[in-house]
Formats: C-alpha cells, structure tokens, sequence
C-alpha cells in the first residue's frame, strides 16, 4: 500500500537540506532564499503562507501563470492515456504540435525536433548548422546565455555561468549594449559598429568561413540588452556572405512575450535559418526545440533520438499553450501592459537616479542600476530585491555585473497588476535610493 504524502516540512529545515545536499553552487534568490510550495495563476505562496505577486514566472517560464487550467488539465489527460514513448515510436501530440509550428514559425522554416530543455535545442542547432556548412567555427555574442552543457556555456558571454574549458570553434562577437557601448559609441551616430565589426572578426579569428550566428534577440540573462532596430539585419546579412547561417534563440523572447505574434525577432525583420526555443513554450513542462528548413534537416542524416525529447505529455501541454495565446490574444495584451510598465519604469527612472537605464520590448523589461557615473550597483539592485519581495512581489537579476532587475509578469497579466507592480517598485526605490553613491 502506498504510503500517505508526508507531512510538509519547515522552511528552515528545506533550505538546510537543500545546502547539505544540492551542488552548494545552485543558484538562488535573496538573502533568505523562498521556499515556494503553491502556485495559482498570478500569485505564488512560500512556506509560512506570505503571498507573492510573480514577475519573474521561473525565469520566463510560467508565461500563463502558475497551474494554467487549460494546460494542466491536458497534460494530466494525456499522462492518464499515454505518458512516454520516446521517438522510435510516433505519437500523436508531438505530431500535431510539429504541425503546427511549421504553420507558426517565421519564413520557411519547417521541420521540428523537440528535446527537453533550452541547452539540447541550442546543442542540436549547433549540430545541424556545423554539418550544413561543413564548417565548425561559430560567432556568439558576449552577455549572451545560452545553456549549461559544455559546449553552451562556452558559447556563453558571461564568466560566472562558463564553467569548463571553452570548446574550439567559438568566437564572440561585442554586444549590441547602447547603454554601455563597447565602443564608447552612441546610437545612431555608432554606424552600427557592433554589428559591422562582425567582418573583422570573421577575417582575423576563424579561416574566413562560418557556420553560424547565434543570437537571442533580447539577452535574458545579460540583463535584456536590447539591439538596435537595424541590428540584426546587418550583422546576419554580412555573416551570410561568409557561408554562415542564422540561429535564433528564442528561449526567452518566444511565445508572445515582446509583444510581437509570437516571436521576439519579429522586431527586427530577420527570418532566422535555424530557431530554438524552450521555457515558456509549455509553461512549466520540461521542453525544448529546434526547427529549420528542409534542406538544412536534410544535412543531419545520422539517425538519431530523443529519450523524453517530443514526450507526449510536454508536447500536449505546448499545443495547449499556443491555443491560449492565441485565442485570448495575449502577444496584443503583452504589447499593451508592456508599454504601461515600460512608461512607468521610465517615470521612476526620471525620479531616482539609481535607475540608469529601462529597456526591452513587452513583458521582458531590464531595469539597471547604478551609482554616480554609471558604475554597475549589484548591492543597490540586491536591497531592491529585498524591498520588494518584503512587499509581495518577485522580480529576477541579470546582467554581466549583477546590476540589471528582470521584470517578466506572465501575459495574461492585467492593468491593475501592472500598477500595483509599479506601485511596489516605486515605494522599494525610495527604500533604496539613498544607498547611491555618487
């Protein structure tokens, strides 16, 4: 007979386990870290029963709220019909959801495989691209993020997530960061230097030849550095003239989170060769995928698998996803709440000089802090943390210096929680605004 739930342990005693035995390098949030143990839509409850509006949604993940009653619901039918086949066998979820991504995904991209996380879908991009072009070297950018496999994290551009020797063939290329400009340049009068120094990089760091570019079009976890409009137009149109092909990263950006039909590059004008995506894509469910055009598929002719990749359960809740997004038009609903809290941010910006800079696009907003000069404030940022969790509500960090504020509600989200998060950010910059430093 199975045994019954055990009864809920304290806060204190998880998070003693949880430094006795998970890798002592397991990242958290805040001083004390929270110990989650519910979530319903909007709101997250911790261990002592303290609630929490979410803006950080599992990093961009949970993009409809937590339990989402439409994707809950199937994926618990489709684990009470069948839970697991693995791709030697067809089934049907993943079938139809490879449908209709080809129907969805920019210009002619068609043919889908589905893993189980952001880092495998980059993995299985950088595998076609190099057997497509019969060429190894690859241009990254830096403050990117790209997953943590060996060869993920050496496409990384930020040290404390790069934790192995780097894997040859990885070049990386200045960051499109206007803020701070690598070139001490200011847009528009910059000329796009970051994106044309792509050339010189080509001549003198690979033999003249690329397979691919990898970019996310907003970088998550660099702290929502935003290119320019014209960016990426010039920086894929110069790599492909050296043979190089297209991969997006839409891990972060997808699903209607820029506020665009779907996709974060959309912004830009630029059909990627390659996309991949991952976290908000089944709100939760552990997924990931890489899609392309039928000629660069047809270069991977080595058979291959996917143990849980393309699992029914995972691929069920997907296509429920894309149906909500859809059908209750949240891309429009993350555009508009986007611009009221982006012009909420910027009024606050404009009141407390700790805030240097507010960017991004939709629901995927970086807000930077600063001391006096521009000099990266990741202690100011950490008491900001505090003070607005201390008020009910969870926002993530980023960026190179640990400086930059993540604010990503979920895409249902509404007016009155996009003032009540304002409301909340303003009072914990009051908090905080007298720590700066001149």
């Amino acid at each position: 007979m199975l045994s019954q739930h055990p009864a809920a342990d304290t806060a204190e005693n998880l998070r003693r386990k949880q430094r006795e035995y998970l890798f002592p390098n397991l990242a958290t949030l805040y001083e004390e870290p929270l110990v989650l143990v519910r979530g319903e839509g909007k709101y997250v409850w911790d261990a002592e029963g303290r609630q929490y509006l979410d803006a950080f949604g599992g990093i961009l993940t949970v993009g409809l709220g937590h339990c989402h009653p439409e994707v809950t619901g199937r994926a618990v039918r489709q684990m009470q019909t069948l839970q697991h086949a693995s791709t030697l066998y067809i089934n049907e979820p993943q079938v139809l959801l490879a449908e209709k991504l080809a129907h969805l995904a920019p210009g002619r991209l068609k043919r889908s495989f589905f893993t189980n996380s952001g880092t495998e879908a980059n993995e299985t991009a950088m595998v076609v691209a190099r057997l497509y072009t019969g060429c190894d070297d690859v241009i990254v950018l830096r403050h990117s993020y790209h997953g943590r496999s060996m060869l993920t994290m050496s496409m990384g551009g930020t040290h404390s997530y790069r934790a192995a020797a780097p894997v040859p063939g990885i070049h990386h290329l200045a960051s499109p960061y206007c803020y701070r400009c690598p070139f001490g340049l200011t847009y528009p009068a910059c000329d796009l230097r970051c994106a044309k120094d792509v050339e010189e990089l080509i001549q003198t760091a690979t033999c003249g030849r690329v397979a691919a570019f990898v970019a996310e079009p907003i970088q998550g976890v660099g702290g929502f550095i935003t290119p320019p409009p014209e960016y990426f137009k010039e920086v894929v149109s110069i790599v492909r003239r050296y043979g190089g092909i297209f991969i997006c990263d839409e891990v972060q950006t997808g699903w209607g989170r820029t506020g665009t039909y779907l996709w974060g590059i959309e912004h830009w004008g630029v059909e990627p060769d390659v996309m991949t995506s991952a976290k908000g894509m089944a709100n939760g469910l552990p997924i990931g995928w890489t899609i392309t055009t039928d000629e660069i598929a047809q270069s991977f002719k080595h058979a291959t698998i996917s143990t849980f990749g393309g699992n029914p359960v995972s691929t069920a809740a997907a296509l429920g996803v894309i149906e909500v997004i859809l059908e209750e038009g949240l891309a429009e609903n993350a555009a508009a709440c986007g611009r009221l809290l982006m012009d909420g941010l910027k009024d606050l910006q404009d009141r407390y000089p700790c805030v240097g800079d507010v960017r991004g696009k939709g629901l995927m907003i970086g807000v930077e802090f600063v001391h006096g000069g521009k000099r990266p404030a990741p202690d100011l940022l950490g008491r900001w943390l505090e003070a607005t969790r201390k008020r009910g509500l969870l926002i993530g960090k980023g960026g190179l210096y640990g400086n930059v504020a993540r604010v990503a509600p979920h895409l249902n989200v509404t007016r009155g929680d996009v003032e009540e998060m304002l409301r909340i950010m303003g009072e914990a910059l009051a908090e905080v605004q007298p720590y700066m430093e001149e």
